[in-house]
């Protein structure tokens, strides 16, 4: 009998294949994108101004892919994953556009959190798409692929952006994402086939929980950019009320039930800590290299490190967890990531080389915690809850890079990244000690953890850019 859906047993092997690779497409457009602009940005500022605004196209950019993506994964269980995915792609590039046109800050920072909406559908449509084309025992190949494609994409954004932003303009940073996203539009909408049922029954969506979730980190996320205190309090009071309306609610937004167990609850905590700390630090390593060297590559360069040993890490992550068990690769992982952003507090007037080996080490240490947690997560999770428990832990990472992108601006302050020079070094060395706490927070919550053996094989989790 085969494992293959029922829906799917009439696809042929070439329509499969040339849907697969434009769902690749896809993920390297997304991957592409989570990397590429940070280095772009010192350059951005120079040309539109705004300074004080230099956090805000990627918190809101994380934020508004961060709310959507489970949306758009439970609007495809009734509309259909074709349209809904050709729907989030076009306003993605419609957005890239927008944002490439930008001239102003604040038009750019509308423009992303625009383009957003349309990145929170790409990667769990083409994740849920590949689960419905192939067979149980042919999906761990390819999600492997798309993983690999991840990864090369994150690791040649950084420099693409810096060669773009100096040799060609900034606004290609954007623009560049048109080759790639229109192509995959057209291979899908060519040979993907629809594979979805129309439920049974009443469908509900949690459009309370998805609107309170955006309103309220908006609100936080927004005042702490710009300190505006009171924004900062009314953003903690709706997500208050967030957290009660998904008690009640009968198809939250997140799994209420699975995360008020231990280590789900942990995992939650500590993807939120985690991606506080290592998305803000990534948002301003650029600035800090172009502001010593004076090169937009260099501000690529220094984040490649960072993101190779995220990669390295989770394949080795994957060949030991039998030998070691997940969380105890999970508290190496945290262990690893206080002691080298202390390092990096210490260490902030060194050569960029300085800081570009201890950002590899900051890679190895998400790489092994972020792959290991997920997984031991997925092995305490409900069977019925799992795939709303995974999108819960990447849910608290990327809303924990947009909070921690935007904290990580107020330390450092809108004179300082003006400024440049010894206010900026001084600030960063305020945001790497922030750092440190977050982490070590994460490391004593890891610690409480007894050790969870995975007794069969599973996939890897994606590198960074969830």
């Amino acid at each position: 009998m085969s494992s293959l859906p029922a829906a799917a047993t009439t696809i042929r092997p070439t329509t499969r294949l040339w849907a697969t690779v434009g769902l690749v497409l896809g993920v390297f457009l997304a991957a592409l994108e989570a990397s590429v602009v940070a280095t772009a940005m010192p350059s951005v500022i120079r040309d539109l101004g705004g300074q004080h605004l230099y956090a805000l196209p990627f918190a809101v950019f994380l934020l508004t892919s961060t709310v959507s993506s489970p949306l758009w994964g439970r609007a495809s269980d009734i509309f259909g994953r074709k349209r809904l995915y050709l729907a989030g792609v076009t306003i993605f590039l419609l957005g890239s556009a927008l944002c490439g046109a930008a001239g102003s800050m604040t038009f750019l920072v509308a423009a992303r959190a625009f383009q957003g909406l349309g990145a929170g559908a790409i990667m769990p449509l083409t994740l849920t798409s590949v689960g419905e084309m192939y067979s149980l025992e042919e999906r761990p190949r390819v999600q492997a692929f798309i993983s690999s494609v991840w990864g090369v994409s994150a690791l040649l954004g950084p420099l693409l952006g810096g060669v773009l932003a100096e040799q060609v303009s900034w606004r290609w940073v954007f623009y560049v994402n048109l080759p790639f996203g229109i192509p995959a539009m057209l291979m899908v909408w060519k040979y993907l086939q629809e594979t979805v049922r129309p439920p049974k029954g009443k469908v509900v969506i949690d459009w309370p929980g998805a609107l309170l979730f955006t309103l309220g980190s908006g609100l936080l996320v927004w005042g702490l950019s710009l300190s505006v205190w009171w924004q900062v309090g009314a953003g903690g009071v709706v997500l208050l009320a967030a957290v009660a309306v998904e008690l009640r609610h009968p198809a939250p937004l997140l799994p209420m039930r699975a995360l008020a167990l231990r280590l789900p609850n942990v995992g939650l905590w500590n993807n939120l800590l985690g991606g506080a700390a290592y998305f803000g630090v990534i948002a301003y390593l650029p600035l800090y290299a172009q502001n010593v060297s004076g090169s937009a590559t260099s501000g690529g360069l220094i984040l490649t490190p960072m993101l190779l040993g995220w990669v390295l890490a989770s394949i080795l992550c994957t060949r030991t967890m039998k030998l070691f068990g997940l969380t105890r690769q999970t508290q190496l992982g945290f262990l690893i990531l206080p002691v080298v952003f202390a390092l990096m507090a210490v260490f902030a007037h060194a050569p960029l080389m300085v800081i570009s080996v201890l950002g590899f080490f900051v890679g190895t240490g998400m790489g092994f915690s972020m792959v290991s947690l997920l997984l031991a997560v997925q092995s305490a999770s409900p069977k019925g809850e799992l795939g709303a428990t995974t999108s819960a832990m990447l849910f608290a990472r990327q809303m924990g890079g947009a909070l921690g992108t935007a904290g990580m601006g107020l330390l450092i302050g809108t004179s300082a990244i003006s400024a440049g020079g010894e206010a900026l070094i001084g600030g960063l060395q305020r945001a790497f000690v922030l750092s440190v706490g977050l982490v070590a927070v994460g490391l004593v919550l890891a610690l409480t953890l007894k050790n969870v053996r995975l007794p069969a094989r599973a996939p890897a989790d994606r590198p960074a850019g969830d």
